[in-house]
């Protein structure tokens, strides 16, 4: 549980409006008892969770954690399912990660949350816990809605160890290129009680009416900068959040390690109505967006020179498992009849590193459904592997394997970056140092710094 003491108060009444939409107005807080910063801003100064004393007019609060030493299973208590904690626990789920730590008393409560975290720092596992504490088994309806990016995480578990007095939770994935008409069979006859969904799928569906969301309790939107920044994809989600079920009645959670502009992306939660009004900003290690095990480095090349200085870098530093992202093909290239880079790039390496025991996938947009379910799967089960992949897997593919990102050209913006990197690291707890490589021209170089600039990190320049 977290208590909070009041470190500067202040009549809602003599802050003016300007002062509120300053950046500075909610400064960072600092957790005495832990190494991390936390950034809690609530929108209603007249809510806050069950037994956490806070002062009506307060809007600014200084966090101190007791819940640093809890383990996993003494915060969830009471709250979820023995037998879901007992698996997690299996599976090596023990101490909570910061963002699990901070989020979940207040997901507990029954709070909205945005929940603004790095890659890989347990977001996933915080609002699944808050799921299953939750849905109801003897309940025959839709009770969870999960909405993903493109490349989903593969968060349906086996539904055989999910069972609770006799019966399953069910767990339906409604991806973008699946086989949606045995869904359709499958939603009619007996709804699932969670759904993991693309919002094309998912508004396709809701469109038909072939379910509905009635009895929703829980609504989360994972990746949401990248579903709100897509033109294709925000009218969509707009839907979803606000004609397909209602704010009132539901618990909202927004996940992200990037979220430009947040002040302003939490105010407009309430305005719009996606959220109530209490809302809750929970952002662990506001200072430092870049996971620490992270170390980047950057080799200066020509253009020629590229695929060269990748096969020596594989060759010198022996992933067992990585990740080499390359641009999608322009439409001017695909019209002109070109490879994609992806493809050139995989059969370069076929041809030049396939001899070294390591099984080299591919993973890009144009892929269906199951030739990128396939590719992960398969990624999954052999230990040593190469991925060549486009922007899509940037997002969602959790490989905690994965020890090496290459870049084998620049992603197009620091938020890119970011979520490319995170790819990297992801085993909780873990020390060991994973690298992150880019191979650039010299003109791009200024790229790169602004992207260390923005994300406070730094390259070591590998000499050729």
């Amino acid at each position: 549980m977290a208590i909070f003491r009041v470190n500067h108060i202040r009549s809602i009444s003599s802050i003016s409006p300007m002062e509120t939409n300053s950046p500075n107005f909610f400064p960072q807080l600092q957790n005495p008892n832990s190494s991390f910063n936390c950034r809690i801003r609530y929108l209603s100064p007249i809510s806050a969770p069950p037994q956490i004393p806070l002062c009506v007019s307060s809007l600014t609060t200084t966090l101190k954690s007791t819940a640093t030493s809890s383990t996993l299973q003494e915060i969830c208590k009471g709250h979820v399912p023995e037998h879901i904690l007992q698996r997690a626990g299996e599976i090596g789920f023990v101490e909570p990660t910061d963002i699990q730590k901070e989020s979940l008393p207040f997901l507990f409560s029954g709070r909205d949350c945005i929940l603004h975290a790095q890659t890989g720092s347990g977001k996933t596992l915080a609002y699944l816990l808050l799921i299953f504490s939750v849905i109801s088994v003897q309940k025959s309806a839709v009770q969870a809605l999960i909405v993903v990016t493109k490349v989903a995480r593969m968060l349906a578990a086996n539904p055989s160890g999910l069972e609770s007095e006799g019966r399953k939770y069910t767990v339906m994935a409604l991806l973008d290129g699946g086989m949606l008409k045995r869904h359709k069979s499958w939603l009619k006859a007996e709804p699932p009680t969670i759904i993991v969904a693309t919002k094309g799928s998912l508004c396709l569906m809701l469109e038909k009416q072939v379910f509905s969301l009635e009895a929703l309790r829980v609504l989360v939107v994972d990746e949401v900068d990248f579903m709100f920044n897509s033109s294709k994809q925000i009218h969509s989600v707009k839907k979803i959040l606000t004609l397909y079920s209602k704010f009132s009645s539901r618990q909202t959670v927004f996940a992200s390690a990037s979220i430009p502009q947040h002040n302003r992306f939490v105010s407009d939660c309430i305005q719009q109505k996606w959220t109530k009004r209490d809302v809750v900003h929970v952002h662990v290690n506001a200072i430092d967006p870049m996971p620490s095990c992270l170390h980047h480095r950057v080799v200066i090349c020509s253009k020629n020179e590229r695929l060269q200085v990748l096969l020596t870098l594989l060759r010198k530093d022996g992933p067992k498992c990585a990740i080499i992202f390359a641009s999608e093909q322009s439409e001017k290239s695909k019209k002109a009849g070109n490879a994609p880079s992806t493809t050139s790039l995989v059969d370069f390496l076929i041809a030049s590193y396939g001899n070294d025991g390591s099984e080299i996938s591919l993973l890009e947009e144009d892929m269906n459904f199951n030739a990128r379910a396939a590719a992960l799967s398969e990624l999954r089960q052999r230990g040593n592997c190469l991925l060549v992949a486009t922007d899509i897997a940037a997002r969602g593919v959790d490989l905690p394997e994965t020890t090496h990102i290459y870049n084998f050209d620049l992603p197009g913006s620091a938020v890119d970056y970011l979520h490319r990197a995170g790819r990297a690291g992801r085993k909780p707890f873990s020390t060991e140092r994973c690298t992150v490589t880019n191979i650039v021209v010299s003109v791009e170089r200024f790229v790169l710094q602004r992207f260390e600039n923005e994300l406070k990190f730094q390259c070591e320049e590998l000499p050729l």
